[in-house]
């Protein structure tokens, strides 16, 4: 499977288990502060520093969504993972 089809297979997981009912509140804000850090133009360390403006970005979005993963009943990431029809498509698989 390509990185792309992953990525977007992971990222349609995500958007279900925002929009699942058995989700936990802790999860969804860690998802959202993940998304606000993501875009927003506040930085730890400026972008425009070679390799460690990113660097950081990919550290702090990655291990908060990493973070709000784990803290997902199993159930639930297994339902939103084998396409069940929480928002009416076919979802990905969480690892």
């Amino acid at each position: 499977m390509k990185a792309r089809e992953r990525l977007v297979r992971r990222l349609s997981t995500v958007r279900a288990l925002l929009a699942h009912p058995g989700t936990p509140w802790l999860p969804r804000v860690l998802l959202g502060a993940a998304l606000v850090y993501l875009v927003s133009p506040i930085d730890l360390i400026p972008d425009f520093i070679p390799v460690l403006g990113f660097l950081d970005d990919l550290l702090i979005v990655g291990g908060l969504v990493a973070l709000a993963l784990a803290l997902v009943p199993a159930d639930v990431k297994a339902e939103c993972g084998r396409g069940s029809p929480v928002g009416g498509s076919r979802r990905g698989q969480i690892p």
